[in-house]
């Protein structure tokens, strides 16, 4: 796949606010509310692989038209072939699903670079991060899960990180330039040890978008993470 025509990746690390903590009601308002950020996490949810349910793809049709940032979509879904097209045509750049939701994730992951956007995989907290390992050069991006997967607000699981570091190592000793995002319970208490473990990406929502000057919040986070980042 050919990157040239994809919105170009900002340097890390990446702080990702998560519209689902977002008021909908003023959704353009409150993207443009956290213009520091590298790019807008997206959750799609569809109640029955998660026990909740979000919204679809005309709200990241709106999100879309709102601002020009990367769109990380994130498909907690069921059956995730039969509705990348949906969520593409309605302008992500980056198309996650679960590994858990596909018999074939690497032909999903190859389908979605043919059609020019970034691939991304995630596993759910329960699974071993040893499932993706041969096959990382078919993915742009992994999304580790620090919480369960289907609510906002829940708590950090600093045990997740294990698998962060299991896959900076790989990454690293293979050459690849795939992205390490992590989601769930990221806040200024918890975002240093995810980036010193070797995370590129921070999805927050909570934390974000709770805080009184949520654009000020990102760039604390960034700093925070910037200054854990191995090397730093």
């Amino acid at each position: 796949m050919s990157n040239a025509a994809l919105r170009p990746i900002p340097a890390f690390p990446v702080i990702a606010p998560s519209i689902l903590a977002a008021d909908f009601t003023r959704l353009g308002e409150e993207i443009a509310a956290v213009d520091s950020a590298g790019w807008i996490h997206v959750d799609i949810m569809d109640g029955h692989f998660v026990p909740n349910l979000s919204f679809g793809a005309d709200i990241l049709r709106a999100a879309r038209r709102s601002s020009e940032k990367i769109m990380d979509v994130h498909l907690m879904i069921e059956d995730p072939e039969r509705w990348v097209d949906s969520y593409i045509d309605a302008g992500a750049d980056t198309v996650i699903f679960h590994v858990e939701a596909t018999d074939n994730p690497v032909a999903l992951a190859d389908y979605l670079r043919g059609k020019g956007v970034r691939a991304g995989i995630s596993l759910k907290p329960g699974t071993p991060v040893d499932v993706l390992l041969d096959d990382l050069e078919h993915y742009d991006l992994v999304l580790v899960m620090s919480v369960e997967p289907g609510f906002g607000g829940q708590s950090f699981m600093p045990e997740q990180v294990e698998k962060v570091a299991a896959l900076r190592e790989a990454i690293d000793a293979r050459g690849l330039d795939t992205i390490i995002e992590i989601d769930g319970g990221i806040s200024a208490d918890t975002i240093a040890h995810a980036a010193a473990a070797g995370c590129d990406a921070f999805v927050a929502g909570s934390a974000v978008y709770k805080a009184d000057n949520p654009d000020a919040e990102v760039q604390r986070l960034h700093a925070l993470a910037a200054g854990s980042r191995p090397g730093a």
